[in-house]
């Protein structure tokens, strides 16, 4: 029966939204940032496949068609930002020295952790893109010489982990204006952590959205810079 299940190419989906659904139910009991439903879908789908013995190779096979949505997701983020288009228009030099200032920070702070804990260049290079969204990290990584899969996980746990704990950060450091969150969240943590944005408001989601795409190109040019450093 398990044989039969795994050879379907909708298993990989299946698996994949039904543990989702039940980490979003999970969520809703809960109550609690640490039961994120990104976190949570993805440790259930491990602890299954480890405990039916099935290879990662067998589940990604029909798992991997829910990437397809990944660009048009993406792309959809346009929509509140275009709805915030005079925000971006009346204080460009704020928002994107904002940005600029949330790329460089990421940078500086992997250069100095990576010489604190003794890394080489080809694990400096697969850390440097950890903020930026998946399509453009695992090309910047592959083409600095890093190690592609561990670029995509590095961007996954960063993703979880600002979509996580975004809003408790913003409360502790007292950020209010809804711009400064918005772009400071997208910056760090691209794609997952808009979407916690979006929860907290259209206009942190607007700016988030913005920050995605404009910090992936900085972190494209910075990382061609910063790759020389060790």
């Amino acid at each position: 029966m398990m044989e039969a299940l795994t050879q379907s190419i909708y298993f990989g989906i299946a698996l994949s939204l039904l543990c989702f659904q039940l980490a979003l139910w999970i969520k809703s009991k809960v109550k609690s940032a640490i039961a994120n439903p990104l976190l949570v879908s993805v440790i259930i789908i491990i602890a299954i496949l480890l405990a039916f013995g099935i290879d990662y190779d067998t589940y990604y096979n029909g798992a991997k068609y829910i990437s397809f949505f990944l660009t048009p997701a993406t792309v959809s983020l346009a929509i509140p930002l275009y709805r915030q288009l005079t925000l971006l228009k009346k204080y460009p030099k704020a928002i994107f020295g904002g940005i600029t200032a949330g790329v460089l920070t990421t940078m500086v702070s992997i250069f100095l952790l990576s010489l604190a804990f003794g890394l080489n260049h080809e694990q400096y290079v697969t850390l440097l893109p950890k903020s930026i969204t998946t399509a453009i990290g695992m090309g910047v990584s592959e083409k600095m010489g890093g190690i592609a899969t561990i670029t995509v996980v590095s961007i996954a746990v960063t993703g979880i982990l600002g979509n996580m704990i975004a809003e408790f950060i913003c409360k502790v450091c007292k950020i209010e204006e809804p711009i400064a969150r918005g772009l400071a969240i997208g910056t760090a943590s691209h794609a997952m952590g808009t979407t916690k944005a979006i929860e907290m408001g259209e206009i942190e989601g607007a700016m988030s959205s913005l920050s995605i795409v404009v910090a992936g190109v900085m972190t494209v040019i910075a990382v061609s810079v910063f790759a020389n450093f060790i």
